[in-house]
Order: structure tokens, then C-alpha cells, then sequence
């Protein structure tokens, strides 16, 4: 399968909902309403400690690092359904996520983001922002591709999740503007997040 990348910066769909109108669990079970993060660029992110892209981590809080101050946010939402990858607690993942990357941006109880128990929020991101096909040229994108079609033969049909670190860029009116799968270039992601800062 011939796969190529697709994440611009497009114009929102229309529907009269926002990242505003969710809400997530803390990691102390605190519920977190995302009106919150007003008026900033967000990233969200289904992450996983022991996955071939958690090395992206690094990447991540590199770009919170050199934006945050221009308004820059990430949403990280830890996810054990791809591989199990994500098997320790919320506190076990933190701590990893801290002492091996570094990480100061935030992270969220662990959910699901696909299937009957996914995240509200999860089912309104797939629905402004489907799948298109993973990157050409990254290592992994023949891989994922036949690991998915050999499960699903249709699986790239469906607006679904694949893989942990797919992302989501969010504007500063709350409205879902593109949508990276982790095989996108993380200077892609810079970009797309710069031209809205």
C-alpha cells in the first residue's frame, strides 16, 4: 500500500463543538474541564512508555520547551490499547516519562481512545480529523501497515486511532486543525504549531 503524509493546517470542520466543551481526568482523579487551555495552541497526544515511538517524548518537550511561553500547550493522555504498551500506573508512567525525558507538560489519567470506552474527546477529534494514511519514507510506516492489515484488512476505512503518539493540533479557538499520525516528522508538527502561535 502506497501511504502518504496528510497533516496541513486546514480550516475547521463545522460543528458547534470545541476542545472547550471536554473534560479529563487528572491523575488524581480530579476532572480537568478543557476550557482551561482558552486561547492557547494545544497538542494531544495518545502516548505509551514502551513503544518504538516513545523516543518522541524528547521531541515533545523540546517543542514545549521553545513555545510554551508563546502559548504553547500539550495534552498527554497515556493509552495501554496498541501493543500494551502502556502497562504501569498513571504515577509509574510520570515518573518514567520524567526521569528519562524529562517531561514538564502535562499528563492525564491513562484512557482509551478508541471502542465503546473511549474519551468524549477522542470520538470528537476522529470525527473532525480522520485517518489519511501514514508518512512515506518513515521505517516503521510498512510495518504498522501490514501489522494493521493483517487484523483488519480495512483498517486505514476508519477514523480510528492506529498507533500511540498519533496527534492532534488544536487552535487558539479550540478548533482541531490537523492531525499527524507518529510517523509524521516532528518538524511538521513545529511548523504547523509555529504558524499558529
Amino acid at each position: 500500500m502506497k501511504t502518504r503524509a496528510k497533516a496541513c493546517c486546514c480550516t475547521p470542520k463545522s460543528n458547534n463543538k470545541s476542545l472547550y466543551d471536554f473534560e479529563l481526568k487528572a491523575q488524581d482523579g480530579r476532572v480537568v474541564p478543557l476550557s482551561d487551555f482558552k486561547g492557547k495552541v494545544v497538542l494531544i497526544v495518545n502516548t505509551a512508555s514502551k513503544c518504538g515511538f516513545t523516543p518522541q517524548y524528547e521531541e515533545l518537550q523540546a517543542l514545549y520547551a521553545k513555545y510554551h511561553e508563546r502559548g504553547f500547550e500539550i495534552i498527554d493522555i497515556p493509552c495501554n490499547q496498541f501493543g500494551e504498551q502502556s502497562p504501569e500506573s498513571d504515577a509509574e508512567t510520570t515518573q518514567f516519562c520524567q526521569l528519562n525525558y524529562g517531561t514538564t507538560f502535562v499528563q492525564f489519567k491513562k484512557s482509551e481512545v478508541n471502542g465503546v470506552n473511549q474519551l468524549p474527546l477522542y470520538a470528537w477529534l476522529k470525527a473532525e480529523r480522520g485517518f489519511k494514511g501514514f508518512d512515506e519514507g518513515h521505517k516503521l510506516s510498512p510495518i504498522l501497515d501490514k501489522l494493521l492489515r493483517e487484523a483488519d484488512a480495512n483498517y486505514d476505512k476508519s477514523a480510528d486511532i492506529k498507533w500511540n503518539f498519533t496527534k492532534f493540533l488544536i487552535d487558539r479557538d479550540g478548533h482541531v486543525v490537523a492531525r499527524f499520525e507518529p510517523t509524521a516528522d516532528m518538524s511538521k508538527v513545529e511548523q504547523a504549531v509555529e504558524e499558529l502561535l
